[in-house]
């Protein structure tokens, strides 16, 4: 049977669709062929590349991109992971369905916060909570339109 093909899509594509492609890349890539983008590249965060090889997932030589460098890849899912990319996704070409699984956005929730345990804990709760919804698929995404 062909893999899926998914795309985790947010705003920077830095952390949390990184996550999730690294999740899914480590738990599922026999099923799943995962890529992540961003409506803008923010470049790598260091805390998620931190927080990821603490679970054993080396994201560090991933990099920030936007769909459009991806290419004209045809994915069966897009997956918006933070609200912004939800209502601005872009449009897709071919079959695809999109599916909202938002998470908290650690830079934004750790900004006022100096490097170090505190910080590092928001990262890791979030990373959690993306391999939680990661270990779903591909059973939780929705039967594509025939």
């Amino acid at each position: 049977m062909p893999k899926i093909k998914l795309l985790f899509l947010c705003t920077g594509n830095s952390c949390r669709s990184q996550m999730a492609e690294g999740w899914t890349r480590h738990l599922k890539g026999e099923a799943i062929e995962a890529c992540s983008a961003g409506l803008e590249k923010h470049g790598m965060n260091p805390h998620a590349i931190k927080v990821m090889a603490e679970a054993g997932v080396d994201i560090s030589r991933h990099f920030s991109k936007t769909p459009a460098e991806i290419g004209a890849v045809h994915f069966d899912y897009v997956v918006t992971v933070c609200g912004h990319a939800s209502e601005n996704c872009p449009i897709f070409q071919g079959q695809t369905t999109v599916v909202h699984a938002g998470f908290d956005d650690p830079p934004k929730l750790t900004q006022h916060l100096p490097d170090g345990e505190e910080k590092l804990a928001v990262y890791r709760r979030v990373r959690d909570q993306i391999r939680a919804y990661v270990e779903t698929l591909p059973g939780s995404l929705p039967t594509p339109p025939s």
